[in-house]
């Protein structure tokens, strides 16, 4: 609880808080008491009545004093701050077994965490923006007019070029198999046979590193030379089982060759040794 109470909170107020409420019921115990056992034993009816109004008064008079004493503490508590707006969570914090599952602690650090990660991310964002209009004002000039926003543009290339760059790469990598088919009308599909799922966990690796280049080599501009790359890509592959990893000298590692193939440098690399 003290992660609560320690945002907005008087603390030695509480504590006093929980003192006066302590007071106040027993002061409305004691006017209980005193309704309930009556009159007491006097040797008048009237002296009976006397001590029976004064004792009473005593104890509405002490319930009201408890109780003007916790409205005053009330308003030096103060109340939590709304940093935390963890809403049912708080009860949480009432786990009698809080030491085993800190559940609510964790998670009131986690919600700092996320509160410091968000204002740090804004501080970020705004140096960022500053230095970008730093380098526009730089190499524009200040009288420079603002660029127009670029439209999204759809790239259609006549099937003779097409076919023209597929068939100078087909003579690029004489020992690949490349297929150009048109199954839709003028719509070109390059037919490589790296999707159907080998039984040999070397090659599945290939695959998935292959999928990683796909994603990685992309130009829309330059639809020729995102194909001319990747195809230098994969063909790096020839020595799969003859390049040494370029990170650790070794052959063979968990028993696996060196699967990976820098984008830039075509250079082999153990999984483990890439990172």
């Amino acid at each position: 609880m003290a992660d609560v109470m320690n945002v907005g909170v008087n603390l030695e107020a509480f504590s006093q808080a929980i003192n006066a409420i302590q007071a106040l019921r027993s002061s409305v115990t004691r006017v209980f008491d005193c309704l309930k056992d009556g009159m007491k034993n006097k040797r008048t009816l009237e002296s009976r009545e006397k001590a029976f109004i004064a004792e009473f008064q005593d104890n509405l008079h002490s319930v009201n004093r408890d109780l003007n004493e916790l409205e005053r503490l009330s308003h030096l508590v103060g109340k939590p701050s709304e940093n935390h707006p963890l809403h049912n969570s708080g009860l949480l914090s009432l786990d009698p077994v809080q030491d085993k599952t800190p559940l609510y602690s964790q998670l009131l650090q986690a919600y700092k965490w996320s509160n410091k990660l968000q204002y740090h991310a804004g501080l970020a964002s705004g140096l960022l923006n500053q230095q970008s209009l730093k380098r526009s004002a730089n190499q524009m000039g200040v009288s420079a007019k603002r660029r127009p926003k670029a439209q999204p543009t759809t790239l259609v290339l006549p099937p003779q070029y097409v076919d023209d760059v597929i068939s100078r790469i087909d003579r690029m990598f004489p020992e690949m198999t490349i297929h150009l088919s048109r199954p839709n009308g003028s719509s070109a599909m390059l037919l490589l046979d790296i999707w159907s799922k080998s039984n040999y966990q070397v090659f599945q690796k290939v695959t998935d590193h292959a999928t990683t280049a796909l994603l990685h080599y992309q130009l829309p501009q330059m639809p020729d030379v995102v194909v001319r790359s990747f195809m230098t890509w994969l063909r790096s592959y020839i020595r799969l089982f003859q390049a040494p990893c370029q990170r650790c000298g070794k052959f063979l590692q968990d028993g696996l060759p060196p699967t990976w193939r820098d984008f830039r440098t075509l250079e082999a690399f153990h999984d483990t040794c890439r990172q």
